[in-house]
């Protein structure tokens, strides 16, 4: 099965499968976004496991796994520049890592919750973000942004956005409670035609989340072009992508890496 598609590239490393997107590629950016597999688990209680995981594609990539820096992640809004690597656990709620330095490399992990790599082709600047439906209802994305353009003058036009695998409005089922809440939230879009659709059972509702972050993005005027979306639904591609939905709570983690 191969995951290939006009945005990203399905690379069988050495000892695991990643994506890769065309367009970082160009700008040779370090990068990946693991594929499921029964070895490696990006977050876990094992510590061991975990570290083996990063080691594997960091190594796959030729980066720094001793300055490897992730967020702890609690679906929060909060995004942090890296001036300096710190620990998995100096960054308690935060959900996002932006930085310009080299052989830092940045990563969040999913099963599911979308995640974002950024990159300002100018200033050379990255990121990357988690963003479940909690964090979207935060527009979180929108902080990332911002924050780039607060601490690295990033302009807008130059910043472009890379999504990852993430479950998609086809299987994004919610009930009554959460569609008020992003219905209220977002109303403001003038588009809740576009983002929320009615269930087919009663009292159910899928929410576009991808497009309504595209929609935030727009809005803060990164242009459409320098939104690239890797096209790929987790619940659909299970074999391959990690998916809480589907794998319930043994499932497995994956990765979005990037480095300098």
């Amino acid at each position: 099965m191969d995951l290939s598609n006009k945005n990203v590239i399905h690379i069988k490393g050495k000892n695991i499968e990643y994506l890769q997107f065309r367009k970082l590629n160009e700008f040779g950016i370090k990068h990946a976004y693991t594929l499921k597999n029964e070895n490696y688990n990006f977050k876990n209680s094992n510590k061991e496991i975990v570290d083996k995981s990063f080691r594997c594609i960091c190594d796959e990539l030729n980066i720094n796994f001793n300055n490897l820096t992730r967020p702890f992640q609690t679906h929060t809004n909060k995004i942090e520049d890296i001036k300096t690597k710190k620990t998995y656990e100096e960054l308690e709620n935060v959900d996002g890592v932006i930085t310009n330095i080299n052989n830092i490399p940045l990563a969040t992990t999913n099963a599911d919750c979308i995640l974002y790599l950024i990159f300002d082709k100018e200033n050379k600047v990255i990121g990357s973000i988690h963003s479940g439906w909690r964090g979207t209802y935060q527009r979180i994305i929108e902080n990332a942004v911002d924050l780039m353009i607060k601490e690295y003058d990033s302009k807008v036009e130059n910043i472009m956005i890379f999504i990852c695998p993430s479950i998609r409005r086809c299987h994004f089922e919610v009930s009554s409670d959460v569609k008020d809440m992003f219905k209220e939230r977002f109303e403001f879009t003038n588009k809740l035609d576009e983002i929320i659709y009615d269930g087919e059972k009663e009292n159910k509702y899928y929410i576009d989340t991808v497009h309504l972050n595209n929609i935030l993005l727009e809005n803060k005027g990164i242009l459409k072009e320098n939104i690239i979306d890797s096209l790929i639904c987790s619940v659909c591609n299970s074999e391959k992508i990690s998916s809480y939905r589907v794998e319930g709570k043994d499932f497995i983690s994956s990765t979005a890496i990037i480095s300098l």
